[in-house]
């Protein structure tokens, strides 16, 4: 008889003659694997959580609401990621990796021989949570000795602490050093105006009269429309030219060029052209400087009240009881292990018994 000729039966007629040995197979593999657990070192996990850096809104809010064009470009500065990402990247980043590594002689500790290796396992060992509704980000740290594993928790938040001083990472301290950048250039440009107005020989009296009102009121114009510019710039950080914010903005700033283009029209015979293409110059550095200064000022004030950058909520301590091997889930593994096996077996005899040659 060949195995095409071998007869079906169900899985469960053929092993219910031989249920009492494979319960017993089950029992004596749970056991087994439940011994086998207590020769399994223990680990610990400690574990410390804190509230990431909380935006300030309401001085640069009410500031910003005064600027006109620059209104919202500093949340469009701010940053695209949200800044409990940008501390979980940092916490696995490859510089507080290594502090941690060289801290607590890790190389030594998970016997290996390269850094690289360490990293890998301490990757492992180590995992950070970030809660996307309260930004609270959770640390924790798998290690065999539990004083260790609290102590590494509680590095991994004072590398982050030291790591974050060198860097910009809060809404403020990113919206003050780009407004500190943009003030520089637009001081240089203002201060090359001053100079160009200077060159025609105007007097005191001259700022005073004509074309005063037109040029303070195209300067405005063109404050605006570099100020629209500059919020375009920043939304493109983040978004795609096809963005709907980005087409908008984009309308914004070609409505603006194209009032600018009705003013520089030439308009017939004119004396003075240099003084008055100067001094509307003059006036427009001058008018812009003014918006990103105020501006400026409001970020240093919101940084400076960026002085508690994290709150501690819980302090990583020695945990007390283990947190793995979990023997209960070793044991049932076991168990179902050796039910397969032995159904397996008596599978496989009983074919073995129907392809059997008749004697």
């Amino acid at each position: 008889m060949t195995t095409h000729d071998v007869p079906t039966e169900s899985l469960p007629r053929i092993l219910a003659p031989h249920w009492r040995a494979i319960a017993a197979a089950t029992i004596a593999a749970g056991a087994l694997g439940a011994a086998g657990s207590f020769l399994i070192s223990p680990w610990f996990t400690a574990r410390t959580t804190f509230i990431t850096p909380q935006p300030q809104q309401g001085l640069a809010g009410a500031a910003l609401a005064s600027l006109g064009a620059l209104s919202g470009l500093a949340g469009a500065v701010a940053g695209v990621k949200s800044p409990g990402d940008q501390y979980v990247g940092l916490l696995q980043s490859a510089t507080v990796s290594n502090r941690i590594i060289d801290k607590f002689k890790l190389v030594e500790v998970y016997d290996v021989k390269y850094k690289m290796d360490a990293r890998k396992e301490l990757a492992t060992n180590a995992r950070f949570g970030l809660g996307k509704k309260d930004n609270i980000i959770t640390i924790e740290v798998d290690d065999r000795d539990p004083q260790r594993a609290a102590d590494m928790a509680n590095s991994y938040l004072q590398e982050l602490r030291e790591l974050s001083e060198h860097l910009s990472l809060t809404e403020a301290q990113q919206r003050r050093a780009f407004f500190e950048k943009q003030l520089k250039l637009t001081q240089e440009r203002l201060q090359q105006a001053q100079r160009a107005l200077q060159k025609t020989g105007f007097n005191p009296g001259a700022l005073k009269a004509e074309p005063k009102a037109a040029a303070e009121a195209y300067a405005k114009l063109q404050a605006q429309a570099t100020a629209a510019e500059v919020k375009l710039q920043a939304l493109r950080r983040g978004l795609s030219d096809s963005a709907g914010e980005v087409q908008m903005q984009l309308g914004v700033v070609a409505g603006l060029r194209e009032q600018l283009a009705k003013l520089e029209r030439p308009q017939g015979e004119s004396s003075g052209q240099d003084y008055i293409s100067s001094y509307r110059d003059y006036k427009y550095q001058e008018t812009l400087f003014e918006i990103i200064a105020r501006q400026f000022e409001v970020a240093k004030v919101d940084e400076s009240r960026e002085s508690n950058v994290f709150q501690v909520i819980d302090v990583a301590t020695p945990p007390e009881r283990k947190s793995k091997p979990k023997r209960s889930v070793i044991a049932l593994g076991a168990m179902f292990g050796g039910f397969l096996l032995a159904c397996f077996w008596y599978r496989r005899q009983h074919l073995k018994s129907l392809t059997a040659p008749a004697a």
